[in-house]
């Protein structure tokens, strides 16, 4: 009776791991962005996955695209209206997203600053990178959500 429950029991095993590698794993495969976002959002910075930032945080940063960290990202009603849509159906998912960061900046986030902890301050000021909100400096697939660290460059 045993023998035969095992293969189950390995299938249900494999099958939860299989599902709970997107909540650990450094690549984020999700759903694929509206042109619109990628454009208006891309346009200036990396075209952030929804994930990053809890709904809550990302409803803030869209009410305030006048004042958006020192620019005025400003769109028209319909724009922002399709944008907002996307990033309140997709935004917080996982364990990244479940507090609000400081100022709902990502690179304040705790997950964000335990990753970049051997990082320091100076690096991220380097002409090659800015700042640490530029992702593709050193995360060269970073647009595709692929951020394994085995794949890190830092430019010098």
């Amino acid at each position: 009776m045993h023998s035969r429950f095992t293969p189950l029991i390995r299938c249900a095993v494999a099958a939860s791991l299989w599902v709970a590698v997107p909540v650990w794993a450094d690549s984020y495969k999700g759903p694929t962005p509206p042109a619109v976002y990628t454009q208006e959002c891309g346009g200036c910075h990396l075209a952030f996955s929804p994930n990053l930032l809890p709904k809550a945080s990302w409803q803030r940063v869209m009410n305030g695209l006048d004042k958006h960290y020192g620019s005025d990202a400003s769109l028209d009603a319909a724009t922002q209206k399709q944008i907002n849509t996307w990033l309140q159906t997709y935004g917080g998912q996982g364990k990244r997203a479940r507090e609000e960061p400081p100022q709902d900046r990502i690179t304040r986030s705790a997950w964000f600053e335990r990753k970049h902890r051997e990082v320091s301050a100076a690096t991220f000021k380097r002409v090659s990178i800015k700042s640490p909100a530029n992702c593709t400096a050193c995360h060269r697939d970073a647009a595709q959500g692929d951020f394994e660290e085995d794949r890190v460059r830092i430019p010098k």
